[in-house]
């Protein structure tokens, strides 16, 4: 066996190497594509008041303070968990409580405090508005489907 390498092997090398390459490429895209739509949310019909809390997160520009999963501003809270931490994930109508008291005590008016924008906010808006962050929450934590799918 010659111990150099000709233009033949060169050649061999480089399909053989772009070949295997191109088939796990596609193999990849496949996966991912597959994983988008039977596990991710994008499969997952939404509810008319997720899609209005969604367009109210979008009109108020909050990614600009807050992040989503680690996505938008670090000047408030991170909003991927919220419901969570509150404690109301599983229950609506306490979501949206807690989220309408937080949203109408702003601001505190303490000096040297950044202070969340004061919105007009109609009691839908911030009922989508839950919705959209009790959806968002569960994308974090449970994946889709849940298993209640309610």
């Amino acid at each position: 066996m010659a111990e150099f390498l000709t233009k033949s092997r060169a050649r061999n090398i480089f399909y053989g190497g772009s070949i295997f390459f191109v088939v796990i490429f596609v193999g990849m895209t496949v996966h991912s594509h597959k994983y988008v739509v039977e596990v991710s949310t994008a499969g997952m019909p939404l509810s008319d008041a997720v899609i209005r809390g969604k367009h109210v997160w979008e009109e108020n520009s909050c990614i600009n303070c807050h992040s989503l999963h680690g996505e938008g501003a670090y000047f408030a809270p991170e909003l991927g968990n919220v419901m969570t931490r509150w404690g109301v994930q599983d229950y609506p109508e306490d979501a949206f409580e807690t989220l309408k008291g937080w949203i109408e005590s702003q601001p505190s008016g303490i000096e040297g405090r950044r202070q969340m924008p004061r919105y007009e906010l109609t009691d839908e808006d911030i009922r989508g508005l839950a919705e959209f962050l009790r959806w968002a929450d569960q994308t974090d934590t449970q994946g889709w489907p849940p298993n209640d799918a309610g």
